[in-house]
């Protein structure tokens, strides 16, 4: 008669748990099999960052060239508003770091709520920016001007292009996390966004120093 019981594990044991949904917040365990797709990103990433790198390096190269091998070289006055898109665009760094913290914290509304607002200073430092080129024309200062204006017009406008590239990967992530639709990758795009976004901060910061130490 004992023989015809069921064992105590099988009466206790029952179907396998489902696996953990990822729902794009990073819900899940990691265990999605998106680590490859992950790595491949961040591989992009990194080659543009390099691309980036030696674009401005080579602006860089030329600039300091230019600068010591003529007398017509005359310092320019850089608008004020300069310092003002420096501190928006510090400002929406910080902000994105806030808005990932929240994310992290599993702070849903927080991170939408940060992160439209640093997308938002974002699109204000391209502003300012115009409004800064502007100025300079108005003031009758060209790209060809002086040899120190086009390089501050060159210089500005291909951290402008790069920036604008940055501001669509924020427009992105904001839209589809307000529409909870970041898919399976977890924080993948935010992650990349954010990290380029700091990089654009710093060559930012880069430039500047140049510009007013030897423009």
């Amino acid at each position: 008669m004992m023989k015809n019981m069921p064992a105590a594990r099988d009466v206790v044991q029952g179907p396998p748990p489902p696996p953990p949904v990822d729902r794009g917040w990073g819900d899940g365990d990691g265990s999605d099999g998106r680590g490859a797709d992950r790595r491949a990103s961040f591989t992009g990433l990194f080659v543009l960052l390099a691309a980036t790198i030696m674009v401005f390096a080579a602006l860089t190269s030329a600039f300091i060239v230019r600068r010591g091998m003529s007398d017509d070289w005359t310092s320019l006055h850089k608008p004020p508003i300069l310092w003002v898109n420096t501190a928006i665009l510090l400002a929406s760094s910080f902000l994105l770091d806030i808005s990932r913290r929240a994310l992290k914290a599993r702070h849903r509304t927080k991170f939408n709520f940060w992160w439209s607002a640093g997308t938002v200073l974002g699109i204000l430092f391209l502003v300012g920016q115009a409004f800064a080129w502007r100025q300079l024309r108005n003031e009758g200062v060209f790209i060809a001007t002086n040899p120190s204006s086009s390089f501050f017009y060159v210089l500005t406008a291909a951290h402008a292009v790069h920036l604008l590239g940055g501001v669509t990967a924020l427009v992105y992530v904001d839209v589809q996390a307000l529409r909870l639709q970041l898919g399976p990758a977890k924080r993948t795009a935010i992650d990349i966004s954010a990290i380029y976004w700091h990089f654009l901060d710093a060559l930012w910061i880069y430039l500047m120093v140049l510009m007013y130490v030897w423009g």
